[in-house]
């Protein structure tokens, strides 16, 4: 059987996935923010289930809710699957028409998803403190002895933001997993919130680094640019015969971009796009993005350093899909 888990990007929504990834080590995770993304995840893993609709799946989705309409497409698509096993668990109180009208549709709002997905998958073991103060954070038990707890958990994912999610979906789910595993440690502790709390860096860099000990910054950016070297060849475009590579969303990308491009000389540029249209790109004087910047959007910059916006460039949540859109953008402005 193959498992596909859809769920929020907020610490109750990872958590939910740390939960089943206990279970389920090689299922496929991803995750989604309110509005069109749902929609967009939802058509993504129903695309992946259609490449053979005989297999045995199982479509989990939680901390997320979902319209009738939205919920009737999903029954609707599902129909062609005879083996699928479809389960939305969810706590918010917006979805009550919707559950009331589907059968896979669980709703309880008294507790958190996490702890209503615990509870579905029999409680898995040494999760107990972890989903005691997440639960306590996210409905706002301020009185729970675990509430502290679930501030500085929430903190640790909230600004977990160094593995871009719409570039590196896979890593930027190891990593937040990553972090919440080796907070367990510091649950049942006296003090246990103010001990991790200190450790958040530690934790941080202890994922990062490989050999030695270096700045966060270095480790962080080494780490970026051996995936992009791992992925190089589905994330290039070109412009004017020169060779780049897009990214989406990253941070730091002046330092990322100057590093990949010193370990790659083949590459001419380095272009950064943000969810907003911003973008910023970097070039190693194999090209002048100053000038590239202001063909495709009226930018500028420096020779080696540029940026700009592309004016009503639509949302974005699959990196290939704005790939394709950049590619297109930079062959018209040629």
């Amino acid at each position: 059987m193959q498992f596909f888990h859809l769920s929020h990007t907020d610490l109750d929504g990872y958590t939910c996935q740390f939960v089943t990834k206990q279970i389920y080590p090689d299922g496929f995770f991803t995750n989604a923010n309110y509005g069109d993304e749902i929609m967009v995840r939802i058509e993504e893993i129903i695309q992946k289930m259609e490449e053979n609709p005989a297999k045995e799946y199982f479509f989990l989705i939680t901390d997320l809710n979902l319209s009738s309409e939205e919920a009737a497409f999903l029954q609707e698509k599902t129909k062609q699957f005879s083996n699928l096993k479809l389960q939305l668990l969810d706590h918010h109180i917006s979805g009550l028409e919707t559950s009331q009208q589907f059968h896979w549709y669980h709703l309880d709002v008294t507790k958190s998803a996490s702890l209503i997905t615990y509870e579905y998958f029999n409680k898995p073991q040494n999760l107990e403190y972890l989903i005691k103060a997440v639960n306590a954070v996210d409905i706002w038990l301020q009185e729970d002895l675990a509430f502290e707890m679930g501030k500085v958990l929430m903190r640790l994912i909230d600004e977990a933001k160094e593995i871009s999610r719409l570039t590196f979906n896979a890593e930027n789910i190891s990593y937040k997993h990553y972090m919440l595993q080796q907070a367990l440690q510091y649950l049942p502790q006296d003090n246990g919130h103010i001990l991790l709390d200190e450790a958040i860096c530690s934790i941080k860099k202890s994922f990062f680094q490989k050999d030695k000990n270096d700045t966060f910054d270095n480790l962080l950016t080494s780490y970026i640019v051996d995936l992009l070297n791992l992925k190089s060849d589905e994330m290039s475009v070109e412009y004017q015969g020169s060779k780049g590579i897009l990214t989406f969303g990253i941070q730091n990308s002046s330092i990322v971009g100057n590093a990949f491009l010193k370990a790659n000389p083949h590459f001419h540029f380095f272009m950064n796009v943000s969810p907003r249209g911003t973008f910023s790109l970097r070039a190693d004087n194999k090209i002048d993005v100053s000038k590239m910047a202001e063909a495709i959007a009226g930018g500028g910059g420096h020779p080696n350093a540029s940026g700009g916006k592309i004016k009503g460039m639509k949302e974005f949540f699959v990196y290939h899909d704005l790939r394709n859109f950049i590619q297109s953008l930079l062959s018209e402005k040629e």
